[in-house]
């Protein structure tokens, strides 16, 4: 390992998709982070190792890295830009004494931007803002340069935060200027960069001599040493066969144990250390039922350090084992108790999440977390490692203060092509949302920024994607609880039905189609229940997809002509979640996402239907 005197701990927050990672990847490479030869010196987006983060190109774990640059260590936190994942960055900013804002030279700041530097703001951190993209040929750097200020200065409750340098960059080829550069073609590296977090980011080496003291912020699992503890030290200094105490939030003592290992980052890798100084992030062996935010403290002075805060989720769903005909041909894990083990084990590392017994069924379970992407993760982790589940339609989680009821309300930024944007203010009016800006560029694009409830805004992306051809963006801000309003008249029209279960046939799927848009194709497997298309119009129709054609002896002119159908439509998860209503759920196996009628027989559809109208 490099030699160093010195430690700077840098968390980089954005917008999704503004380019932090990519700007990573700039500072590994440019620091000889690796060799010449080394693989990763062709990758992009090294920091997304994750199978689905590299799929649906966010972030959404956050990571550690470090980078070595003049006798300084720079321990680098790449951060989720998503708000679903704002637990991933509400438990690791504390290791921080800095952050890069990164900010998309045309898009400017969107409502993401302002909710990760929020959080900044609120762990105290020294900002650097870095304008990226600047060889956009939409690029307006003097307007996001002032609506950034403008949002930092809304935001800031400490003036000594005003003061912060600029950094303009193209971070995919690994440059940053301290000045825009007058033309896209001039030569230049990432070291503009690395100066200014030298020269702005306090340096995390902080009462070296005191007793050790480690906020836990995360852990990792090791096969062969457990649970490693991973935090920043927060004072004092660590070394192999210490002993440390695991301090509760109230200052209780859980445990004490003797560290076996300790490790840090070198580049992607860690290294395996005897000792590590105040400022250093570390991983810690030898503890055993470590949970984040504990505290590791030296014996002589086992108190804890302030605990991390939280958000609440907003959002739940139901969640239990798959009773599809088709679970145990495609699935692993079938059983309640072995998705509950699951989720249980889920939570101590996603702090986002909350888990409690259905108090309906008790072989489900409710899992709450932050947003439909949020919960839609969750069940690709599940259906990827195995589980068979079945996940009911999410709902809005109500406060009750004084004695009424509140409801969480969202700032929604829009950003769209000027042809749609009669069709995106038609939908938000159905939805009562209320138009707070709307700004237009040079390049056709508007930006709408609306207040909408979380409940009216339930399905809106996935009708905004329809109205729109897919040509929009949508992201979504929580402002706070009000007061709720009327329940939200759902839009959606009714759906087809499978009526017998066998493999759908393209004579039945073109009778379908007649009727409406079909989400399944031919040969595929259905069953008796399961929805396999959507109408133009209100109300729910069964229909025969499996149905074929009678041969006979005589045929009719032009009877023989090949059936041609269009292409099914395929909803990802997070899609199906916005589109299933209360009598519906989600089929889920590592096969296959099916929707289906909560009861499958006609008989039971109408009893169930007849029992909640009485």
């Amino acid at each position: 390992m490099p030699q160093f005197s010195d430690i700077r701990n840098i968390a980089i927050i954005a917008h999704v998709d503004h380019g932090k990672t990519t700007l990573v990847d700039a500072l590994l490479k440019q620091t000889h982070t690796f060799r010449q030869n080394q693989e990763e010196m062709a990758q992009e987006r090294i920091m997304d190792s994750n199978d689905l983060e590299r799929e649906k190109g966010i972030t959404i774990l956050s990571k550690n890295t470090s980078v070595f640059y003049k006798n300084t260590k720079i321990n680098i936190i790449d951060t989720p830009g998503h708000a679903d994942f704002g637990g991933e960055v509400e438990r690791v900013l504390n290791m921080a004494n800095g952050a890069l804002l990164v900010v998309d030279a045309a898009e400017g700041p969107l409502s993401q931007t302002k909710f990760v530097l929020q959080k900044a703001i609120e762990a105290k951190l020294k900002i650097i803002l870095v304008i990226n993209k600047i060889d956009r040929k939409d690029a307006d750097i003097n307007r996001v340069v002032s609506s950034t200020e403008d949002m930092i200065l809304g935001l800031a409750n400490d003036d000594s935060l005003l003061d912060f340098p600029i950094v303009y960059a193209v971070g995919r080829d690994g440059k940053a200027f301290l000045a825009p550069p007058s033309s896209q073609d001039v030569g230049g590296d990432i070291s503009p960069l690395l100066d200014t977090i030298l020269n702005t980011i306090p340096s995390s080496v902080k009462s070296p001599t005191l007793p050790f003291k480690m906020l836990v912020s995360a852990f990792e699992r090791n096969q062969y040493l457990g649970r490693l503890a991973l935090g920043r030290i927060y004072q004092g200094s660590i070394s192999v066969g210490d002993a440390v105490g695991l301090i509760n939030p109230d200052n209780a003592l859980v445990s004490s144990f003797h560290v076996e290992r300790i490790y840090v980052n070198e580049g992607i890798d860690k290294v395996e250390v005897t000792s590590a100084q105040s400022g250093e992030i570390i991983y810690v062996s030898g503890g055993k039922g470590i949970c984040i935010g504990q505290t590791l403290a030296s014996p002589s002075s086992p108190t804890a350090l302030p605990t991390i805060e939280i958000s609440e989720p907003t959002i739940r769903a139901s969640f239990g084992p798959n009773t599809s005909i088709f679970a145990k041909g495609e699935a692993k894990f079938l059983t309640s108790r072995e998705l509950k083990e699951r989720l249980y084990e889920e939570v101590q590392t996603n702090l986002g999440l909350r888990i409690a017994e259905d108090p309906v069924d008790s072989i489900r379970t409710i899992v709450s977390g932050r947003g439909e992407l949020h919960l839609a993760i969750l069940i690709e982790k599940l259906r990827r490692e195995g589980f068979a589940l079945e996940v009911g339609k999410p709902e809005v989680i109500l406060k009750k203060i004084d004695g009424r009821w509140y409801e969480p309300f969202n700032e929604l930024t829009i950003l769209t092509s000027q042809d749609h944007v009669g069709a995106v203010t038609a939908e938000l009016g159905k939805r009562k949302g209320q138009l707070i800006d709307m700004i237009s560029d040079s390049g056709g694009t508007v930006k709408l920024i609306y207040k909408i409830s979380e409940r009216n805004a339930l399905g809106l992306r996935s009708s905004l994607m329809t109205k729109t051809q897919g040509s929009l963006s949508l992201n979504f801000l929580f402002t706070g609880y009000e007061p709720a309003s009327d329940n939200p008249i759902r839009q959606r029209n009714g759906v087809m039905i499978a009526w017998e279960s066998g493999k759908a046939l393209s004579y039945g799927l073109d009778i379908a189609q007649k009727r409406g848009i079909t989400f399944v194709g031919p040969t595929e497997d259905v069953y008796e229940g399961q929805i396999v298309g959507l109408r133009p119009v209100i109300g729910d129709l069964e229909v025969n997809v499996c149905k074929g054609k009678q041969l006979t002896n005589m045929r009719a002119a032009g009877s023989d002509e090949n059936i041609i159908l269009a292409p099914p439509v395929k909803y990802s998860l997070e899609e199906s979640l916005d589109f299933i209503e209360d009598d519906e759920i989600i089929d889920i196996t590592p096969k296959n996402v099916r929707l289906r009628k909560r009861y499958l027989s006609r008989v039971d559809r109408v009893r169930a239907q007849r029992k909640s109208s009485s």
